[in-house]
């Protein structure tokens, strides 16, 4: 099968779709398909990547970490029309979609479309002067719209499905999550991450990966770290990340007098230094209200590190059975007090890191793309 992805987002930008469309093209090409891929032009892409089409692109005013690619450079790639193409994949709703979804009609082939992130509880982050109520209706209609173009929904988790049927999609959902591949998450050495940044080996350690983004609640986080070191007094909770909330949170730590016990890495090489960091934790934190699946704390359980969190949308469907977590109320004093017990019982947190290492293996990548694999059959 020779598949094209149109995203609005890639890799060298760091983020949860970067990572899906990478981790799907490579099992898709390790089972003998052929997948293109068309993003926007960053700077720091590499000049040359195998089947990556890269578009002329211009920055987003009020998130510059992100670019806009335009569409009738897009739209124009000779590639697009020289290539027969069994399927298209959007992966993200803005040019990605309309794009995608008028290329996929010119040539006569089925359109899928992944929804990745949960609109309804972002905008506001990023659009603070329109009400809070007509940005949620807004994002309800716009997603009801776009979903309801395409031949197939593609969602991560039951809640995000569940989500687009109250607004009205009647598209085809199939709910298949991103996997992970496991042998990516088997190094790591937590002393060396510690040495590096000064941190003592006894030192009691949180861990936060991910975009440094209002929507993550990591606000939340520095609130709960200013509650648990009455109990705790020399916890550290590691932010490890970029974003634009970043000025923000350093702000909120020093007006919570909470500056000695948060430390801000900033990016992470994914190969290397990040596998350190997630190790260098006792415990991985997350509280984000608008993750439509978490991989994150898949990948600190398959680390071996026992996560605490808030079981919210798609994070419900990893913390469900239960499994190298302990799950805690969006509440500053039950939050604080779950992680601090934990913190305190070492053979639990043993049992909890087993446990997330073998959870872990059942998310895996090569069977989840096999069940995209097949919803595409079925559409071709």
């Amino acid at each position: 099968m020779n598949l094209l992805m149109v995203s609005d987002v890639y890799f060298p930008r760091i983020n949860g779709v970067s990572t899906s469309i990478e981790t799907f093209r490579r099992e898709f090409e390790a089972l003998g398909h052929s997948v293109t891929v068309v993003a926007p032009a960053y700077q720091g892409a590499a000049p040359v990547e195998d089947r990556v089409l890269r578009v002329p692109s211009r920055r987003i005013p009020f998130d510059p970490e992100d670019r806009l690619m335009q569409r009738r450079h897009l739209l124009r790639l000779p590639e697009l029309r020289r290539e027969r193409f069994d399927l298209v994949h959007i992966q993200t709703p803005f040019v990605a979609h309309y794009a995608g979804v008028r290329l996929a009609r010119e040539l006569g082939i089925p359109q899928v479309e992944t929804y990745h992130t949960f609109f309804e509880e972002y905008l506001y982050n990023y659009v603070p002067l329109v009400p809070r109520a007509w940005l949620k209706a807004a994002a309800r209609r716009f997603s009801r719209s776009q979903c309801n173009s395409v031949d197939a929904v593609v969602v991560p988790s039951v809640g995000m499905r569940d989500a687009l049927a109250r607004y009205g999609v009647e598209s085809r959902m199939e709910i298949i999550p991103t996997g992970m591949d496991m042998e990516r998450f088997r190094g790591g050495d937590g002393s060396r991450f510690r040495a590096r940044f000064g941190i003592s080996p006894d030192r009691p350690v949180l861990v936060f990966v991910g975009r440094v983004a209002h929507e993550k609640n990591i606000d939340f986080l520095l609130h709960m770290v200013d509650r648990l070191r009455h109990q705790v007094p020399d916890v550290l909770l590691i932010v490890a990340g970029e974003g634009p909330a970043q000025a923000h949170l350093r702000q909120l730590a020093a007006r919570l007098g909470i500056e000695a016990n948060v430390l801000f890495v900033g990016y992470l090489d994914r190969e290397t230094e990040l596998l350190d960091c997630y190790r260098a934790g006792d415990l991985f934190v997350f509280a984000s209200r608008t993750e439509t699946q978490g991989l994150v704390l898949l990948e600190a359980m398959a680390l071996g590190v026992p996560v605490v969190s808030t079981a919210v949308m798609g994070t419900r469907d990893i913390l469900a059975p239960g499994l190298g977590c302990v799950v805690a109320e969006e509440d500053v004093h039950d939050f604080a007090d779950k992680v601090a017990q934990t913190l305190r019982d070492g053979p639990r947190r043993t049992q909890l890191a087993g446990e997330a290492r073998e959870y872990a293996e059942q998310w895996s990548a090569r069977a989840l793309a096999e069940r995209m694999l097949g919803l595409y059959g079925e559409l071709v």
